[in-house]
Protein backbone atom coordinates (compact mmCIF):
# COMPACT_ATOMS: atom_id res chain seq x y z
CA UNK A 1 0.00 0.00 0.00
CA UNK A 2 1.78 3.29 -1.05
CA UNK A 3 1.70 6.59 1.14
CA UNK A 4 -0.56 7.91 -0.58
CA UNK A 5 -3.27 5.60 -0.31
CA UNK A 6 -2.57 5.55 3.34
CA UNK A 7 -2.86 9.18 3.98
CA UNK A 8 -6.10 9.58 1.54
CA UNK A 9 -7.22 6.50 4.16
CA UNK A 10 -6.47 8.15 7.65
CA UNK A 11 -7.75 11.65 6.09
CA UNK A 12 -10.87 10.30 5.00
CA UNK A 13 -10.88 8.46 8.58
CA UNK A 14 -10.45 11.60 10.51
CA UNK A 15 -13.50 13.35 8.36
CA UNK A 16 -15.65 10.15 9.13
CA UNK A 17 -14.61 10.89 13.06
CA UNK A 18 -14.90 14.83 12.71
CA UNK A 19 -18.58 14.15 11.43
CA UNK A 20 -19.84 11.78 14.07
CA UNK A 21 -18.35 14.16 16.64
CA UNK A 22 -19.96 17.03 14.92
CA UNK A 23 -23.32 15.19 15.10
CA UNK A 24 -22.83 14.32 18.85
CA UNK A 25 -22.40 17.73 19.56
CA UNK A 26 -25.61 18.82 17.83
CA UNK A 27 -27.40 16.27 19.88
CA UNK A 28 -25.69 17.77 23.13
CA UNK A 29 -26.41 21.77 22.47
CA UNK A 30 -29.35 21.54 19.76
CA UNK A 31 -33.06 22.26 20.55
CA UNK A 32 -34.40 19.57 22.82
CA UNK A 33 -38.20 18.85 24.13
CA UNK A 34 -36.89 20.55 27.23
CA UNK A 35 -37.40 24.10 29.29
CA UNK A 36 -35.87 24.99 32.05
CA UNK A 37 -38.99 27.36 33.22
CA UNK A 38 -41.79 26.73 35.94
CA UNK A 39 -45.10 27.53 35.17
CA UNK A 40 -45.53 30.80 36.01
CA UNK A 41 -49.03 30.25 37.19
CA UNK A 42 -48.13 28.03 40.13
CA UNK A 43 -48.87 28.91 43.31
CA UNK A 44 -46.58 27.16 45.46
CA UNK A 45 -43.56 24.62 44.16
CA UNK A 46 -44.32 21.37 45.34
CA UNK A 47 -47.34 19.61 47.96
CA UNK A 48 -48.85 16.69 48.83
CA UNK A 49 -48.32 13.71 46.37
CA UNK A 50 -49.26 9.94 46.31
CA UNK A 51 -47.36 8.06 43.96
CA UNK A 52 -45.58 4.35 43.54
CA UNK A 53 -41.97 4.14 43.88
CA UNK A 54 -39.85 1.43 41.80
CA UNK A 55 -40.34 -1.01 44.12
CA UNK A 56 -44.08 -0.97 44.19
CA UNK A 57 -44.68 0.65 47.33
CA UNK A 58 -47.33 3.41 47.58
CA UNK A 59 -45.40 6.82 49.18
CA UNK A 60 -46.70 10.19 49.79
CA UNK A 61 -44.88 13.59 50.27
CA UNK A 62 -43.23 12.52 53.81
CA UNK A 63 -40.18 10.73 52.06
CA UNK A 64 -39.10 14.37 51.04
CA UNK A 65 -38.56 15.20 54.96
CA UNK A 66 -35.41 14.53 56.90
CA UNK A 67 -32.93 14.56 54.26
CA UNK A 68 -32.23 17.55 51.81
CA UNK A 69 -33.66 15.96 47.81
CA UNK A 70 -33.09 16.95 44.48
CA UNK A 71 -36.56 16.31 42.59
CA UNK A 72 -36.15 16.08 38.82
CA UNK A 73 -39.22 15.24 36.41
CA UNK A 74 -38.63 13.23 32.86
CA UNK A 75 -38.63 9.08 32.06
CA UNK A 76 -37.02 6.60 31.00
CA UNK A 77 -37.43 6.61 26.96
CA UNK A 78 -36.10 10.13 27.57
CA UNK A 79 -33.10 9.87 24.61
CA UNK A 80 -30.47 12.62 26.19
CA UNK A 81 -31.54 15.12 29.16
CA UNK A 82 -32.72 12.35 31.74
CA UNK A 83 -29.68 10.39 31.64
CA UNK A 84 -27.78 13.31 31.43
CA UNK A 85 -29.00 14.90 34.62
CA UNK A 86 -29.15 11.81 36.66
CA UNK A 87 -25.54 11.13 35.99
CA UNK A 88 -25.21 14.92 36.56
CA UNK A 89 -26.27 14.61 39.97
CA UNK A 90 -24.46 11.58 40.53
CA UNK A 91 -21.08 13.61 39.97
CA UNK A 92 -22.53 16.25 42.17
CA UNK A 93 -22.86 13.62 44.95
CA UNK A 94 -19.49 12.37 44.39
CA UNK A 95 -18.37 15.94 44.69
CA UNK A 96 -20.16 16.76 47.98
CA UNK A 97 -18.01 14.40 50.34
CA UNK A 98 -19.34 13.51 53.52
CA UNK A 99 -22.21 16.08 52.85
CA UNK A 100 -23.87 13.33 50.24
CA UNK A 101 -25.27 11.09 52.41
CA UNK A 102 -27.75 14.20 53.22
CA UNK A 103 -28.62 14.50 49.81
CA UNK A 104 -31.52 12.31 48.31
CA UNK A 105 -32.20 12.05 44.28
CA UNK A 106 -36.55 11.83 43.27
CA UNK A 107 -37.33 10.85 39.99
CA UNK A 108 -40.49 11.28 38.83
CA UNK A 109 -41.51 10.06 35.70
CA UNK A 110 -44.28 12.00 33.31
CA UNK A 111 -45.01 9.18 31.53
CA UNK A 112 -46.80 6.76 33.17
CA UNK A 113 -47.96 4.38 30.46
CA UNK A 114 -44.58 3.20 29.70
CA UNK A 115 -42.74 3.50 33.33
CA UNK A 116 -44.16 1.17 34.90
CA UNK A 117 -42.77 0.13 38.87
CA UNK A 118 -40.88 -2.21 37.02
CA UNK A 119 -39.68 -0.21 34.08
CA UNK A 120 -38.69 2.26 36.36
CA UNK A 121 -36.29 -0.04 38.95
CA UNK A 122 -34.22 -1.61 35.70
CA UNK A 123 -33.59 2.00 34.37
CA UNK A 124 -32.82 2.97 37.64
CA UNK A 125 -30.41 0.14 38.43
CA UNK A 126 -29.06 -0.29 34.94
CA UNK A 127 -25.79 1.69 35.75
CA UNK A 128 -23.96 4.84 36.01
CA UNK A 129 -27.09 6.22 37.50
CA UNK A 130 -26.70 7.63 41.11
CA UNK A 131 -27.00 4.87 43.69
CA UNK A 132 -30.60 4.53 46.26
CA UNK A 133 -32.52 7.12 43.67
CA UNK A 134 -35.86 6.87 44.55
CA UNK A 135 -38.55 6.26 40.93
CA UNK A 136 -41.55 7.78 41.22
CA UNK A 137 -44.47 6.78 38.86
CA UNK A 138 -48.82 6.98 39.48
CA UNK A 139 -51.66 6.62 37.37
CA UNK A 140 -52.07 9.73 34.87
CA UNK A 141 -53.83 12.02 37.06
CA UNK A 142 -51.54 11.65 39.85
CA UNK A 143 -49.02 12.18 37.45
CA UNK A 144 -51.17 15.62 36.63
CA UNK A 145 -51.51 16.59 39.88
CA UNK A 146 -47.99 16.13 41.02
CA UNK A 147 -46.42 17.57 37.85
CA UNK A 148 -48.99 21.10 38.44
CA UNK A 149 -47.79 21.42 42.30
CA UNK A 150 -44.39 21.75 41.02
CA UNK A 151 -45.01 24.22 38.26
CA UNK A 152 -43.74 21.40 36.02
CA UNK A 153 -44.42 21.06 32.67
CA UNK A 154 -44.73 17.43 30.04
CA UNK A 155 -46.33 17.87 26.91
CA UNK A 156 -46.37 14.72 24.77
CA UNK A 157 -45.30 15.15 21.27
CA UNK A 158 -46.06 12.18 18.76
CA UNK A 159 -47.98 9.18 18.34
CA UNK A 160 -47.52 5.71 18.89
CA UNK A 161 -45.06 3.67 21.01
CA UNK A 162 -42.21 6.85 19.53
CA UNK A 163 -43.84 9.30 21.29
CA UNK A 164 -41.36 12.06 23.45
CA UNK A 165 -42.13 14.10 26.13
CA UNK A 166 -41.25 18.35 25.74
CA UNK A 167 -40.55 18.37 29.67
CA UNK A 168 -39.11 20.82 32.72
CA UNK A 169 -35.93 19.76 32.94
CA UNK A 170 -34.85 21.65 36.14
CA UNK A 171 -33.97 20.20 39.47
CA UNK A 172 -35.79 21.09 42.53
CA UNK A 173 -34.09 21.13 45.38
CA UNK A 174 -36.54 20.70 48.76
CA UNK A 175 -35.21 21.27 52.25
CA UNK A 176 -35.64 18.55 54.82
CA UNK A 177 -39.15 20.09 55.55
CA UNK A 178 -40.14 18.95 52.37
CA UNK A 179 -40.60 22.81 51.04
CA UNK A 180 -38.89 24.01 48.12
CA UNK A 181 -36.02 25.82 48.20
CA UNK A 182 -34.08 26.37 44.80
CA UNK A 183 -33.44 25.21 41.41
CA UNK A 184 -30.42 23.40 39.99
CA UNK A 185 -30.25 24.24 36.61
CA UNK A 186 -28.64 21.72 34.01
CA UNK A 187 -26.24 23.93 32.87
CA UNK A 188 -24.59 24.39 35.79
CA UNK A 189 -22.05 22.18 36.73
CA UNK A 190 -21.71 19.18 39.02
CA UNK A 191 -18.66 20.79 41.26
CA UNK A 192 -20.58 24.17 41.04
CA UNK A 193 -23.63 22.59 42.29
CA UNK A 194 -21.98 20.52 45.03
CA UNK A 195 -21.01 23.69 45.95
CA UNK A 196 -24.15 25.49 45.87
CA UNK A 197 -25.79 22.75 47.85
CA UNK A 198 -23.24 22.33 50.78
CA UNK A 199 -23.63 25.79 51.23
CA UNK A 200 -27.71 25.83 51.31
CA UNK A 201 -27.25 22.97 53.90
CA UNK A 202 -25.49 25.23 56.03
CA UNK A 203 -27.91 27.83 55.41
CA UNK A 204 -31.06 28.17 58.25
CA UNK A 205 -34.53 26.74 56.63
Amino acid sequence: MTKIRIGIIAAAFVLLAGLAAFSWYQTLTGPRMVTSEIDPNARQLGGAFILTDQNGRTVDESILKGKWTAVFFGYTYCPDICPLTLQSLARTKAAMGDKAKDLQIVFISVDPARDTPANLKAYLESGGFPKGVIGLTGTQSQIDAVTKAYGATAIKKGDADSYTFNHTSIVYLMDPKGNYNSVLTEDLPPEKSAKMVREIMRSPY
